[in-house]
């Protein structure tokens, strides 16, 4: 069984589930108004969201007749810090190289002088 974030990655790594969840960021949406956005079917659409709410990106609630899409931040926030990690990982590396390319930078001058 694949672990939360694999889930995610893998459910983010197509473009339309990308292109609804930054649609249901500003606020909840029915699969119809999803569907409108999309030259597919509404199952085709249903489908997309079965795999978001599998990842925990998104879930459904019923409200009357409606069965409205939400976005669920938990797995989002996990993403982010996720990636934070290895961008601050990052970060010191250039830094490091930064501090490297400075003091050869040094060394040339004074090697020229």
């Amino acid at each position: 069984m694949a672990d939360q974030l694999s889930l995610a990655f893998s459910a983010l790594a197509d473009p339309t589930r990308r292109d609804m969840l930054t649609r249901l960021a500003s606020g909840e949406a029915t699969v119809t108004a999803l569907a409108q956005r999309y030259d597919v079917s509404i199952q085709a659409i249903s489908k997309h969201l079965k795999v978001l709410e599998t990842a925990g990106l998104v879930s459904r609630t019923r409200d009357a007749q409606r069965r409205p899409v939400h976005i669920e931040p938990e797995v989002l926030d996990l993403m982010a810090g996720w990636i934070r990690r290895y961008q601050r990982e990052a970060e010191a590396r250039y830094s490091r190289l930064d501090d490297v390319l400075a003091e050869m930078n040094q060394t040339a001058k004074g090697e020229s002088a």
